[in-house]
């Protein structure tokens, strides 16, 4: 709305600009959505998405996996999407199910029982007793 008063009173694109936050461009660009389609043009949120999935109740329907992981159980994937799928009715990609665990913070951890490389116990007690050596 600045950049349009500004505008309004005379000053060209680059006055504007130096004046708001807006490049040259972006206000000649300002000025004629006004001019050809109004104030509705260029107040409000215009983007555009996906809407036939949820994003609201989505913590929602995780809510019993995230009281699962807390509680030290593993979760799968694909017991998420079955009850993703179950409430928005129709089928979704592993994907999307990934995207919005991604979106709302989740992360893949799994366990590992040991490390692959460890060395045995008798090999890690062996070098408990062995002492370095002095330099001569």
């Amino acid at each position: 709305m600045k950049a349009l008063e500004i505008r309004a009173k005379g000053a060209n694109a680059k006055e504007v600009a130096a004046a708001t936050v807006f490049h040259a461009a972006y206000v000649t660009q300002l000025v004629t959505k006004h001019r050809k389609y109004g104030l509705e043009a260029i107040s409000g949120n215009r983007y555009d998405g996906n809407h036939r999935n949820m994003s609201a109740e989505e913590a929602a329907i995780l809510a019993p996996f995230k009281a699962w992981a807390e509680a030290g159980e593993l979760v799968e994937s694909s017991e998420i999407a079955k009850a993703y799928q179950s409430a928005v009715d129709h089928p979704i990609s592993t994907g999307r199910i990934y995207f919005v665990l991604h979106r709302l913070g989740w992360r893949k951890v799994m366990p590992r029982s040991k490390r692959p490389k460890k060395a045995s116990e008798e090999e890690i007690a062996a070098s408990k007793k062995l002492t370095p050596q002095s330099k001569i």
